[in-house]
C-alpha cells in the first residue's frame, strides 16, 4: 500500500471514476434484490457484466468516467460479497455513499515505476514507493479516505510457495482484556494504549465545530475534514501497534494459541462497548493468523466456553465463580496463587497443545480450531510487567 500524490486534474479524474464505479455497484445491488424478489433467484457475476454495454449507451458519462475494466471488477467485487454472506464469512451487501471511503480497482495495463504509478486513461500519478516487491502486478486499487489523502493497494503474485507448517517450537497462549491489552502464557503483560481515548479531547473539539457549522456549507466541509483526519490518525496508530505487537509474537514462536472471543456479541454492552472496539481484538487475531501461515506457524483458536480463567492449570481443579473483580484467586485444591490473566493464557495454551497432539480440530465445546527469522524491535508494545519468569515455552515434539 502507497501513497499517491495526484495532481488537480488527476483528482478531478478519480473523482468521476469513483462516481462510476460506485454509481454501478449500487445499480447492480438494487437489480440483484430486485430480481430476487421477483423471480427468488439472484444474478450471476457475467448477468451483470453483461448489463455494461446498454448502460453505457444510455449513459454517456458511464463510458467517459471510468476506465471498462474498472466496471467488470465492481461485478466481480459484488458477486463475490454475495458468496461470503451466503458462506456467513461477512454481512449483507450494502449500498455505497459518496461521503465515505471510495475506490476504484485496475486490473491490467497498470505499471510501477520507481516514483510514479502508470495508470489506464489518467497516465502516471506520483507516488511513495517505500518498500520494494517482487512477482507479477495483479491488480491495483486507488482509493480515496475520508480525510482527503490517496492510497494505491498492489496485488503482486510473488510465485512463492506456501511454506509448510511444523509444530516443532515454542508455543505459547494469548489471553486479551482491556486493562492489559494481551497477557501472554509466559508472564508478559502488554498494557491497553487507549488510542481513542488519547484523542478523545481532540476529537471532542472538532466534532464540537463540526456541529456549528451550516449544513451544505464550506466551512461544514472542511471541518469534516478535520474530524475525519483525527480518525485518520486513531485508525493508523491502533494499526502500528497491532502489527508490532502481532509480528513480534508470530517471530518468537511456532503456536499461537488465542481465546475465540464473541466480539459482536460483546459490543452489545454498552459500557464497554466503545473500550471494546477501540482495542481491536478481531484485527489482532486477523493479523496474527495470515502472519503465522506465512511463515509456517501454527494459529489456534480455543472455544470462548473454555473456563481458561476458573481452571488452575497447576492441579487443573475448576472453582465454580469467579466474578470479574477478581484478579488473583488461590487455588483451594493445591493452595497456588494464581494470577488471573496469566493463568488464563497458561490454559489455552495447554488446551491447543492438546487438541493438536490429539489431531483433531475441535475444541472442548465443540467449536471449530483454526490452524493454521528476525524479531522486530517493538517500541510501542514492551512489557510492562512479568508475573512468572520467563520459559521457553512447551515443546510439541515432547510429547
Amino acid at each position: 500500500k502507497f501513497r499517491l500524490y495526484p495532481t488537480t486534474e488527476q483528482q478531478q479524474y478519480f473523482a468521476g471514476a469513483f462516481g462510476c464505479s460506485r454509481w454501478f455497484w449500487n445499480y447492480s445491488l438494487n437489480l440483484c434484490q430486485e430480481t430476487y424478489k421477483a423471480t427468488g433467484k439472484g444474478l450471476s457475476r457475467g448477468a451483470i457484466q453483461g448489463l455494461l454495454p446498454q448502460l453505457k449507451s444510455e449513459y454517456p458519462w458511464l463510458k467517459k468516467g471510468a476506465y471498462s475494466q474498472s466496471l467488470q471488477v465492481v461485478a466481480l467485487n459484488l458477486s463475490v460479497a454475495y458468496q461470503n454472506f451466503f458462506e456467513k464469512k461477512a454481512g449483507f451487501p450494502s449500498f455505497k455513499s459518496k461521503h465515505g471511503r471510495q475506490s476504484v480497482s485496475y486490473p491490467q495495463n497498470v505499471k510501477v515505476g520507481e516514483k510514479s504509478i502508470k495508470l489506464p486513461i489518467i497516465g502516471e500519478v506520483n507516488c511513495k514507493i517505500h518498500r520494494t516487491f517482487d512477482g507479477t502486478v495483479k491488480t491495483v486499487t486507488v482509493s480515496k479516505n475520508p480525510d482527503g489523502k490517496y492510497f494505491a493497494s498492489i496485488l503482486v503474485d510473488d510465485g512463492i510457495p506456501s511454506v509448510e507448517t511444523t509444530q516443532k517450537g515454542k508455543a505459547i497462549g494469548l489471553d486479551v482484556g482491556l486493562i492489559d491489552f494481551c497477557v501472554t502464557s509466559d508472564g508478559s503483560k502488554y498494557v491497553n494504549p487507549q488510542h481513542l481515548k488519547r484523542h478523545s479531547r481532540n476529537l471532542k473539539r472538532k466534532q464540537q465545530k463540526l456541529s456549528r457549522q451550516q449544513k451544505g456549507s464550506n466551512t461544514r466541509h472542511k471541518a469534516r475534514r478535520l474530524v475525519a483526519k483525527v480518525h485518520s490518525r486513531i485508525k493508523r496508530v491502533r494499526e502500528d501497534f497491532l502489527h508490532k505487537l502481532s509480528r513480534k509474537i508470530v517471530n518468537e514462536n511456532q503456536v499461537i494459541a488465542v481465546e475465540n472471543l464473541n466480539v459482536k456479541g460483546m459490543v452489545r454492552n454498552h459500557c464497554i462497548a466503545k473500550s471494546i472496539s477501540d482495542a481491536g481484538w478481531g484485527m489482532f487475531g486477523t493479523m496474527l493468523k495470515y502472519k503465522a501461515e506465512k511463515e509456517g506457524k501454527i494459529y489456534v483458536e480455543v472455544d470462548r466456553f473454555f473456563p481458561s480463567s476458573k481452571t488452575c492449570n497447576n492441579c487443573l481443579h475448576k472453582v465454580s465463580e469467579m466474578s470479574l473483580d477478581v484478579r488473583h484467586w488461590d487455588c483451594p485444591s493445591c493452595k497456588s496463587r494464581n494470577d488471573r490473566d496469566v493463568n488464563a493464557a497458561k490454559n489455552i495454551r495447554d488446551e491447543a497443545l492438546r487438541f493438536l497432539a490429539l489431531g483433531i480440530s475441535a475444541t472442548a465445546s465443540g467449536g471449530n480450531v483454526s490452524r493454521g527469522g528476525k524479531i522486530s524491535v517493538l517500541s510501542d508494545a514492551v512489557p510492562c510487567e512479568s508475573g512468572s519468569p520467563r520459559h521457553s515455552g512447551t515443546p510439541l515434539d515432547g510429547g
